[in-house]
């Protein structure tokens, strides 16, 4: 455990008035908090010729953000690569029907730990350590999310981790997994939180969508649902239940400034003004979208003070892709580099206001905040400075490797190098990752 560590030449971007003001500085961590920033001249650090120093980390130049946070993760969905799905994945719902419902079914609790093993290898190698998780395991409800929190948590994670309640699997599967979601935001620690979690609205009785109301409200939370991910949410809502899905779910009260919405790309312009209204946030998924050719974001139709959040859908865990995608969608979709630079600057600083309705003590990189940091393997080309941070952000940090990764003062990655035996964590995941394999083509 590193209590107390000094990093040396390092670029820090700090964040204070909803900007990025970044410094070149010696930063001294003591029991988990930034103590004190010695800001210093780059200048010198050019010629120094390569210093080293005892019992201290070189930084070497490198700049350091806040970490990356997966606001959409599905850590359920890890072992499913290489499997031979035979039937039909011609559409969105057969997609769902055929293999992630049919997956999920078959999770059992040693499968659901090696998924977590997996996500957070990758999360850490992509300085990734805030995970907002979807999970779904029908047949292994009872304690999964606490299964998951304590697997991450040893790997120096944090998060917010919610069960997908559906009625698609019957009453009392969808019991266990309100049950699950209960026991679980009543009794989260300070690492791990919880959500109400949702399927789609039209996997959702109205029966259901009233009792998660009353318990969102005694809970004090908000919910984390599938939304018009595809055109069908929308079609089969309004033909089953004669409403579309966030009318379905403003009726019941559902939606409020802690929730997260995710996808929504089929949600018309007077439904983004709602949202944006109720407070809620829309995290986005272009990866898992266009894999699924379900459509893409409509950046005009996006009101001006929608919170918007990046996720991965259980795609990857890499959330510098999708904050790089979206901004390239920005620029095919004809927005001028200011515009699309603006939106990119919006969702950083909206994730980290979104963030605190559930961790208020989420870094800004000031003193006295928590030494959660990423360090890039990128030392900048010229000075940074709070005008052109972006541009080194877009076209550099989010195409280079976390080169280290630190965590309430802890090492989880340094020097490219994981804090733990990944080899033997490799060869567990492989057993059951074969195991679901198996599983799912013999079923």
């Amino acid at each position: 455990m590193d209590r107390n560590l000094m990093i040396k030449n390092l670029w820090l971007a700090k964040i204070a008035n909803n900007d990025i003001q970044p410094v070149f500085c010696d930063l001294e961590i003591s029991n988990g908090l930034i103590s004190n920033i010695y800001k210093k001249d780059f200048d010198e650090f050019l010629q120094s010729k390569g210093k080293s120093y005892e019992n201290e980390y070189d930084a070497k130049g490198c700049i350091a953000t806040i970490p990356m946070i997966n606001f959409h993760e599905h850590i359920y969905s890890r072992l499913a690569k290489g499997i031979k799905v035979k039937v039909s994945t011609g559409n969105f719902v057969n997609i769902l029907k055929n293999l992630w419902w049919k997956l999920d079914n078959l999770l059992d609790y040693e499968m659901i730990k090696a998924s977590a093993w997996m996500c957070a290898i990758e999360s850490i190698k992509s300085g990734t350590t805030y995970i907002f998780d979807h999970h779904s395991s029908p047949q292994a409800t009872k304690g999964s999310l606490k299964l998951i929190s304590q697997e991450l948590s040893k790997f120096g994670l944090k998060g917010n981790i919610c069960f997908e309640t559906t009625d698609r699997n019957g009453k009392k599967l969808r019991e266990s997994a309100l049950k699950e979601n209960f026991e679980f935001i009543s009794f989260a620690g300070d690492n791990f939180k919880g959500m109400f979690g949702l399927h789609a609205s039209f996997t959702l009785q109205d029966e259901s969508l009233k009792k998660i109301s009353k318990l969102i409200k005694e809970l004090d939370t908000g919910i984390h649902i599938h939304i018009c991910e595809d055109k069908a949410d929308r079609l089969l809502s309004k033909k089953r239940f004669k409403a579309f899905p966030l009318e379905r779910l403003i009726k019941n009260e559902l939606v409020n400034h802690k929730s997260i919405l995710a996808h929504g790309i089929h949600l018309k312009r007077k439904e983004y003004k709602k949202v944006a209204e109720l407070g809620a946030a829309i995290a986005l998924n272009p990866d898992s979208n266009m894999n699924n050719s379900v459509g893409l974001i409509r950046f005009e139709k996006l009101s001006e003070n929608l919170i918007i959040l990046p996720g991965t859908d259980g795609m990857h865990s890499n959330i510098k892709k999708t904050i790089k995608t979206l901004f390239l969608l920005s620029r095919y979709a004809g927005k001028s580099f200011d515009t699309s630079f603006s939106f990119i600057k919006n969702l950083y600083i909206n994730q980290i206001k979104f963030i605190r309705n559930y961790f208020s003590d989420f870094s800004l990189l000031d003193t006295k905040s928590q030494a959660n940091l990423v360090i890039w393997d990128y030392v900048p080309v010229n000075y940074l400075s709070s005008e052109n941070f972006w541009g080194h952000f877009i076209y550099a940090i989010l195409e280079r490797e976390a080169k280290s990764v630190i965590q309430q003062g802890n090492f989880l990655m340094k020097d490219f190098q994981l804090q733990f035996d990944e080899d033997s964590i490799n060869r567990e995941i492989f057993i059951q990752g074969l195991r679901l394999k198996q599983k799912f083509e013999n079923s």
